[in-house]
């Protein structure tokens, strides 16, 4: 295909940077949802996602006339050469993916789909639903495409337009090589490959991510037990290309839209075929523990009782750069401190409150009045540079328990608190590398 009409079913996070992105490539991109009031907003150039980038490519294409949103499904399809669907498939019941939206939008679509167009899942979804979807279609001249999405909130433009790699998988033959041929402009390795393998690549690939955080929250823990520093651990296994620097940084756990939901489905995939993965259910297991571990660390650091005690909270999205509450371990962290009897305060700068079980403020500083502790929860780079002084003249503790290893212990110790992170030691210097 050189210049596609595509239509995008979905403007989340997902499908909008589809969408956006597909335009900036030269294709003509029609993005369709249900909600009526977001579609005005989308068509008058009003973005609501926090994503860099994002709110630009949408006024380009909708100024350059490549880029258009509706409500109307069934009449945006009939002369597309590709539909992309980017809806929802949230944990449902016992963790499956929910595929609800999937199949509503295949129902809602399949009289309408010219013949010889492509259907393409971009939304994770099981194993198997490429042919369920071509099940639901009931119709041999249409092809079903598999095409997982690998955006990272707060980078998705930038991964959208410079991926590591593009993957596409169907059963009828030529189709995923069609819907390679989209992505034409950019430069990266192609897959292409049968469907359900291409639906395995990207539970696969975030569920082994997954289990590396586990990993490294579970050395940073041995670390403090041995008198090992995490740092420079990581440092020296970040060296070896068969393990890379990204995922060893030890945090209160991993969240957010991804990894729960889709750890929780690849395990109810494998069960439903007999296979005990017990690698992953132990990775899942781990991410819980770190998080009574963080809250035991919090305890210790206002002496043992958390009822009644005053703790302040920096960072509550599930990583700096995104707002998304998702199944975020600063949440979960929370939810514990609170059920706990601590009295919670928190900031976060792409946060907005009420959120239940602690107040939530617009200042820092606010955070820190009279409280007993503070814990960093959210790796934001602002909070290296708040005035520590002038927080420890604020607090009525002095302890700082940061679980993103963020802050600087000795600008801390020079300010009269007291740094507690995960799998370090004030004692130990840097690690450094000479090269």
């Amino acid at each position: 295909m050189h210049a596609a009409s595509i239509v995008v079913v979905g403007t989340g996070y997902v499908g909008l940077t589809t969408g956006a992105c597909l335009a900036c490539l030269g294709h003509r991109v029609t993005c369709v949802d249900v909600d009526a009031a977001k579609v005005a907003r989308l068509a008058a150039g009003r973005v609501d996602i926090m994503e860099p980038g994002l709110a630009g490519l949408v006024a380009r294409g909708l100024t350059g006339g490549t880029l258009s949103f509706t409500v109307e499904a069934r009449a945006a399809v009939e002369s597309a050469d590709a539909v992309f669907l980017c809806v929802p498939t949230p944990m449902g019941a016992g963790g499956a993916a929910d595929l609800r939206a999937v199949e509503s939008a295949v129902a809602t679509m399949a009289n309408s789909l010219p013949s010889d167009s492509v259907l393409v899942t971009k939304s994770t979804v099981p194993v198997g639903t490429a042919r369920r979807i071509g099940d639901l279609l009931g119709r041999d001249d249409v092809a079903v495409v598999s095409n997982p999405e690998f955006l990272r909130e707060g980078t998705a433009v930038a991964d959208f337009l410079g991926p590591q790699r593009i993957v596409v998988g169907s059963d009828t033959p030529g189709a995923a090589e069609r819907v390679a041929a989209l992505y034409r402009l950019l430069e990266a390795p192609v897959v292409v490959t049968d469907a359900a393998s291409a639906e395995l690549v990207k539970y696969a690939a975030n569920c082994f991510l997954a289990t590396k955080l586990s990993y490294v929250n579970s050395i940073a823990e041995l670390c403090e037990r041995l008198g090992a520093d995490i740092d420079a651990v990581t440092r020296g296994m970040g060296y070896d290309s068969r393990i890379g620097r990204s995922f060893l940084s030890p945090g209160p756990g991993w969240g957010g839209s991804c990894l729960p939901k889709d750890t929780s489905a690849l395990l109810r995939i494998a069960d439903a075929v007999g296979f005990d993965f017990r690698l992953l259910s132990a990775a899942v297991e781990d991410n819980l523990a770190q998080r009574d571990r963080v809250v035991a660390k919090v305890a210790n650091a206002v002496g043992g009782e958390l009822a009644g005690a005053r703790i302040g909270l920096l960072g509550l999205a599930f990583k700096a750069g995104t707002d998304d509450l998702r199944d975020s371990p600063a949440l979960s962290v929370a939810s514990v401190l609170s059920a706990h009897g601590a009295r919670l305060c928190a900031y976060d700068p792409a946060v907005t409150g009420p959120l239940p079980g602690m107040a939530v403020t617009d200042d820092p500083y606010r955070v820190a009045r009279g409280a007993d502790a503070l814990v960093v929860l959210t790796e934001w780079p602002e909070f290296t540079q708040l005035d520590w002084t002038y927080v420890a003249d604020l607090m009525r503790g002095t302890a700082v328990v940061d679980t993103r290893n963020l802050l600087s212990p000795a600008s801390l110790r020079d300010a009269g608190l007291r740094w507690t992170g995960l799998g370090r030691s004030t004692n130990r210097i840097d690690a450094t590398s000479v090269s």
